[in-house]
């Protein structure tokens, strides 16, 4: 478990996020078209989690946008942007920003993401949605950077998540 705020006010994950140097858990996820993906389906790429509450909410769009545009000069990289929004609403967003970069996907359907990416909120406003982290894993399948955004309402540090895969 570990501590964030939302608005300054005290609230838990479920768990911690896997820890660089472990094995990224296996995931399936919804894109846009209702398809899935998961972990094996990126083999051999880099790999960026943008995680976060929402895409309806300011900073969570913000990251979006700044992952797609900063994610169209990388080699071998791919940015998967992870939310509990359903498919339908992230496709009406990335329609609308242009989000040609980066793939909206859902954890809508499977709650083990949350639980065993340890971003899953225990507690609070945002009780059962994403908190914000970004988990970058290498070709190998392996977790080389990791980051629990202390404050939901803050950006990620992008330039770190960036500089893993460069």
């Amino acid at each position: 478990m570990a501590k964030v705020t939302l608005g300054g006010n005290p609230t838990n994950t479920i768990a911690d996020l896997p820890s660089k140097g472990q094995k990224a858990p296996d995931f399936k996820l919804v894109k846009t078209d209702m398809s899935e993906v998961s972990l094996s389906d990126y083999k051999g790429k880099n790999l960026i989690l943008n995680i976060f509450p929402s895409v309806d909410t300011e900073v969570c769009a913000m990251s979006v946008r700044e992952f797609n545009e900063k994610a169209a000069s990388l080699e071998n990289t791919v940015v998967l942007c992870i939310s509990k929004d359903l498919p339908f609403a992230q496709a009406r967003f990335c329609g609308a920003e242009g989000i040609e970069n980066a793939i909206a996907v859902s954890n809508f359907r499977n709650d083990s993401f949350g639980k065993d990416y340890g971003v899953e909120l225990a507690d609070g406003g945002f009780k059962g949605l994403n908190a914000r982290a970004v988990v970058v894993v290498n070709p190998d399948g392996e977790v080389i950077y990791n980051q629990l955004v202390a404050e939901i309402g803050n950006e990620p540090d992008y330039e770190k998540a960036l500089d893993a895969v460069k």
